[in-house]
């Protein structure tokens, strides 16, 4: 009876919800796919993370849609990847959110990629576009920042270190 009774006790506890991990504004993360550690930024203000591509191209590969893309980073080299599409997102521009009618939408390609930030590895939504004209290669939005149970301070930096996921 008495473990029935400490049984009931525990059910009556209030849930807590896991205290989010704290990040900077800017991380290491690893990109398994891709074999490369990118320099990125933490944006809560952002949906979807994205990833700096150029050469963007959809094909079909087995009845299925896929895309191949090249990077395009300071140090990219011409390496060609391909990946599943999973979705094809819409971006409307900011400068336009207060037009709606003539808002300029962006239809970007989806792929689901490996992502590791610290020690925890997590496979997120990554939408291709170009962001050469950025600092940072790599864009991680409010997303995957859920993924990561994540929260930011944007007053650090690189609080997670070098990607550590294991090969």
């Amino acid at each position: 009876m008495k473990p029935l009774i400490a049984l009931l006790g525990l059910l009556s506890l209030p849930v807590m919800a896991a205290e989010p991990d704290l990040y900077g504004r800017y991380e290491y993360i690893g990109v398994a796919d891709i074999g490369q550690t990118f320099k990125a930024k933490m944006d809560t203000g952002a949906l979807t993370a994205s990833l700096s591509a150029r050469n963007i191209e959809q094909f079909t590969r087995d009845g299925e849609d896929w895309v191949r893309f090249r990077l395009a980073t300071k140090d990219a080299n011409d390496k060609v990847y391909e990946h599943k599409l999973a979705r094809m997102s819409k971006i409307k521009n900011r400068a336009d959110e207060e037009d709606e009618e003539g808002a300029d939408i962006a239809h970007r390609p989806v792929i689901d990629l490996e992502l590791c930030l610290g020690d925890v590895k997590r496979t997120v939504e990554v939408n291709l576009t170009d962001r050469s004209s950025f600092n940072y290669p790599l864009l991680i939005g409010a997303k995957a920042l859920r993924e990561f149970n994540a929260a930011v301070n944007p007053a650090r930096r690189y609080t997670a270190g070098k990607p550590d996921c294991g090969k």
